[in-house]
């Protein structure tokens, strides 16, 4: 392949990661834009080629072929301002945020930049695990056609796998990656705010719990939701869900406890999809209603 030149502004976590996957796939990572030093000098390290480490305040004269906006969202909007002044071509540029669009790049379209997003749905931590993580992983791209042809292309070269959304549609589809993701971390420790109730202290609650979430995760690979769901709402036990409730209530927090009732309603509607006993399933449904009376 031609060797495409690269420069990336904001080196952190994604930032870097997208730095070493490209450059072990051929790119040429021509600069590296960031504010401190230290991550961009151990990224370059690894890079064949070393990059010119750029301070962001003194950002001129690009000329790379393909720019990444790897910053915080909030500062892609003025650093897609700055590019319109300081770019001596028309490249490619992408943002990897997940919840803006590439209409946030619309300044840099204006004077014929093909513009798009590239979104990886995978979590990364550090750079240099978040490259390797890349490979098997989900991203969504949008924006121009060139620039989602030039995406996918990119995505494929790294070994990821790219899907494709409306521009307008971006924020829900954040909305489900922070669900999945974060929402998801969240929910596990509410799970352990209940171990603590019972004695266990967090680390020794996490260990507990991480083997049923495994096999949860593994289950979801080959089966729906509705066929995954296992436990009290899966069986419509309505005298297992009275007993949580009345421990829910006396032990653990009001917040953890509406969260339990929130995801008991929605499991109910995968236990209906799944054959679950109506008469129990509405049994529980009037139970539920109740219990969120008394904290209304």
């Amino acid at each position: 392949m031609d060797m495409q030149s690269v420069s990336i502004i904001g080196v952190g976590r994604v930032g870097g990661a997208l730095a070493l996957a490209l450059s072990r796939k051929g790119y040429y990572l021509e600069n590296l834009v960031c504010r401190g030093t230290e991550i961009a000098t151990n990224i370059a390290r690894e890079l064949p080629n070393r990059p010119k480490l750029i301070n962001s305040s003194e950002l001129t004269d690009l000329n790379s072929e393909i720019l990444f906006i790897t910053t915080a969202d909030t500062e892609i909007g003025s650093v897609a301002d700055q590019l319109t002044v300081c770019l001596t071509g028309r490249p490619f540029v992408f943002h990897t945020s997940g919840s803006l669009s590439s209409d946030i790049l619309y300044k840099l379209k204006q004077i014929g930049c093909k513009t798009g997003s590239i979104h990886p749905l995978v979590s990364v931590t550090d750079p240099f695990r978040g490259a390797e993580r890349f490979a098997g992983a989900h991203f969504c791209i949008e924006g121009d056609k060139e620039a989602t042809d030039l995406a996918g292309k990119i995505v494929a070269d790294i070994g990821g796998m790219s899907f494709t959304i409306e521009t307008e549609l971006k924020p829900l589809y954040h909305a489900s990656a922070v669900t999945a993701s974060g929402h998801f971390v969240a929910l596990i420790d509410v799970a352990l705010e209940m171990l603590s109730k019972c004695g266990l202290a967090p680390d020794e609650g996490s260990k507990i719990l991480l083997p049923l979430i495994r096999s949860t995760v593994e289950n979801l690979e080959t089966q729906t939701t509705e066929q995954a769901l296992t436990g009290t709402f899966a069986r419509a036990d309505i005298d297992a869900f009275k007993r949580h409730l009345a421990l829910l209530e006396r032990n653990v927090s009001v917040e953890a406890k509406d969260i339990y009732l929130a995801l008991a309603e929605r499991s109910l509607d995968l236990a209906k999809q799944k054959g679950a006993d109506l008469q129990h399933i509405e049994m529980i449904r009037k139970e539920i209603s109740i219990a969120k009376r008394k904290t209304e």
